[in-house]
């Protein structure tokens, strides 16, 4: 077992070594000082394509952005979730100052208020401006910095979609304040929060009642999910609420797995053509971006509507991947698979014969497309 944990170890710092790390320095005119920022940009970004990626930005940059950008650079690689601009900010010598808020109120003043203006106004803008980052925003933080980040939510209109609170130090009325605001919120948001059993027990109290306030709120546009791990502490909690907390903000984001595909794809009042198509709009509709349609979702799809004897979706999903992956092998043996399946054994045949001249995919290569061909030509003899 512990050679298991090195081996996913050595794969995330792997991971992280591979995505492109860059270190900027922004001159701040509402802070009046600099800031060191830790920028991970993901693999193949091409700063002239069309294609933007969600934005992360990590509080407390010195010792939380590794491990989110670690997480985030081997999920994607497994296309569970995007691929993001992962953005630290280093405050290790000012973080007392930019959390700092009143104690009358509560709320940030000093230097706290002119940390909470550069983020608005001068650190996503200076992103944006310099990396292909699209609307929907992640915002991460730890103790002091994920108490912090609740601050956000109170604008009108809020800067981040999703928020990442780690053993959050609560500030007094904030567990008051979060219940109400995020019961009328008014855009789709994804909120996270953990605390563990070894979690520093003047935090662990908050935590756990603020959990039974926000579990009490009926609000379709929230998403809110709460972890109390075992066996970890106010440090240790951390590496295991990242993974769940990116898990259930790009839970739409996922390949169809089997559990989506007895639950929702078969059981789906529409088509499955419908189905894949629904999921990619909301995909959009949610993260702000275009997702390219992957060879699991395809199979997921195909199976649904051979399972359910769909010819027209089946069709329709095979011109699909004909117009997405021209040169690809897939296109042949979608549309070989839509002419076996409505009888036409020729077209068929002709369509798995041009796929041999093709690029193979990740499941589809030159001897599945010779098995196909047998096969027809066998059924032909009969």
């Amino acid at each position: 077992m512990k050679n298991f944990y090195r081996l996913v170890i050595l794969f995330l710092i792997t991971c992280n070594t591979q995505a492109q790390a860059i270190y900027e320095t922004i001159d701040s005119y509402k802070l009046d000082d600099k800031r060191e920022l830790k920028i991970q940009l993901p693999r193949n970004y091409d700063p002239e394509a069309d294609r933007t990626y969600p934005l992360v930005i990590v509080l407390d940059g010195d010792y939380l952005f590794e491990p989110v950008a670690g997480n985030i650079d081997y999920q994607a690689y497994w296309e569970d979730i995007p691929d993001c601009i992962v953005v630290g900010v280093k405050q290790a010598t000012s973080r007392t100052d930019d959390f700092f808020y009143a104690e009358e109120t509560n709320l940030p003043i000093n230097e706290g208020a002119d940390f909470y203006e550069f983020m608005g106004a001068e650190l996503i803008p200076f992103i944006e401006e310099n990396y292909k980052a699209s609307p929907f925003r992640v915002i991460v933080g730890h103790d002091m910095s994920a108490n912090y980040i609740n601050y956000y939510l109170f604008k009108d209109e809020p800067m981040f979609r999703a928020y990442i609170s780690l053993s959050p130090d609560l500030a007094p009325q904030m567990v008051e304040r979060l219940q109400q605001r995020l019961s009328i919120l008014e855009q789709e948001t994804f909120y996270y929060m953990a605390t563990a059993d070894a979690d520093l027990k003047v935090l662990r109290n908050s935590i756990i009642e603020c959990d039974a306030k926000l579990k009490s709120i009926e609000n379709g546009k929230l998403h809110y999910k709460f972890d109390n791990f075992e066996d970890a502490n106010h440090y240790s909690l951390v590496g295991r609420g990242i993974p769940k907390a990116l898990n259930e903000i790009f839970a739409l984001y996922k390949p169809i797995n089997g559990k989506e595909y007895n639950e929702k794809v078969l059981t789906y009042e529409g088509s499955p053509y419908d189905y894949l198509m629904k999921k990619y709009e909301d995909i959009e509709y949610f993260y702000g971006f275009e997702k390219k349609l992957i060879e699991n979702d395809i199979r997921a799809i195909a199976a649904a509507c051979k399972k359910r004897d769909d010819l027209e979706s089946l069709e329709k999903l095979a011109r699909l991947v004909k117009k997405e992956f021209p040169k690809s092998m897939l296109s042949a043996y979608y549309m070989g698979m839509f002419h076996e399946k409505e009888g036409n054994l020729r077209k068929a045949l002709l369509r798995y014969k041009a796929g041999l001249l093709l690029e193979p995919s990740q499941y589809i290569d030159k001897e599945m497309m010779l098995e196909k061909m047998y096969d027809i030509q066998d059924a032909m003899k009969d």
